[in-house]
């Protein structure tokens, strides 16, 4: 039998706030998505191409490690956790496993990382595309409960303004306390 390909990618490692998110996602058909990095795309242009993915796929999961987990593990290990979460939530044993990066997720399954796969593999960057915006739509329903670190602009990462309200308000609980800018922040 044939192993399905999987693509899996990760958002928010360098994000001072909220979970990292990691996308794995089984295509089954690509010749008519504009895919690409999701870094390349507008906001727009990503949530049309997120939809089309989910209807052109076999299977899509997410994994996501927490501000505990990434406290307590440190960024790497923590996006390794969140892409290893999603690959099992595809719930599926005859994979291979493609990941961006250099490191790989512990899974007992065929793996490879490679670099710059989020602009080179069609699965990969579907992966990138779908945890983009799923992490995206959690900073926006978080924003609502944290108006003032406007968090649907920033999506958590260290702008200038994320940085300035963060020294003036101090950090929420889904800060990352062992961030340099949340603990100076404290």
């Amino acid at each position: 039998m044939k192993s399905h390909l999987v693509g899996v990618d990760e958002v928010g490692r360098g994000c001072l706030f909220g979970p990292v998110i990691a996308a794995a996602v089984i295509l089954d058909k690509y010749e008519n998505l504009e895919l690409k990095d999701s870094k390349k795309l507008s906001e727009k242009k990503r949530i049309l191409i997120c939809n089309q993915i989910r209807k052109n796929s076999k299977r899509v999961s997410i994994g996501e490690a927490s501000v505990e987990e990434i406290d307590i593990l440190n960024i790497k290990e923590a996006s390794l956790l969140a892409m290893k979460r999603a690959i099992l939530g595809l719930r599926i044993e005859n994979i291979e496993v493609l990941v961006d990066g250099i490191e790989k997720p512990k899974i007992n399954y065929p793996c490879k990382a490679i670099i710059r796969a989020d602009d080179k593999i069609p699965e990969v960057m579907a992966a990138s595309i779908v945890a983009k915006v799923y992490r995206d739509d959690l900073m926006i329903a978080f924003s609502k409960k944290y108006p003032d670190f406007s968090l649907e602009k920033n999506k958590g990462y260290p702008t200038k303004k994320h940085l300035n309200i963060l020294k003036s308000l101090g950090p929420t609980k889904y800060h990352r306390m062992s961030f340099k800018p949340v603990l100076d922040a404290r």
